[in-house]
């Protein structure tokens, strides 16, 4: 079953996928938070479009995800991610729990068994 919130995931995840940020910023807040292993927190949408446009490590990859489960305002997602970290091969596991207002994400915090992504 399809709902708003797991269809602006769903967007996410292609649009990222397809490095197309400039889509993918309008699904986040302006005051967005963003925690992920090895990087400092990202505060405000400016070092979140830096960070995507800069310092990604992530690169020419892509995003299967195996599960979402939406409450009220939150989402978590299941997934496996392989593409290329700082320009070697890899294939990980995640979990993204991401916090909603309204249709655009203001929380994401990412989980995997790496110590950076």
């Amino acid at each position: 079953m399809s709902t708003p919130l797991r269809s602006i995931l769903e967007e996410y995840y292609a649009l990222v996928d397809a490095n197309e940020y400039e889509k993918m910023y309008t699904l986040f807040s302006d005051d967005i938070t963003y925690e992920r292993p090895g990087s400092e927190t990202i505060y405000g949408k400016d070092d979140f479009r830096r960070f995507y446009e800069k310092e990604r490590p992530l690169s020419d990859g892509s995003h299967s995800i195996d599960q979402i489960l939406i409450t009220e305002n939150t989402a978590a997602v299941k997934g496996h991610f392989s593409g290329r970290q700082n320009g070697k091969e890899v294939s990980f596991g995640f979990a993204d729990f991401h916090v909603f207002d309204g249709k655009q994400i203001t929380d994401r915090y990412t989980y995997t068994d790496r110590d950076t992504v």
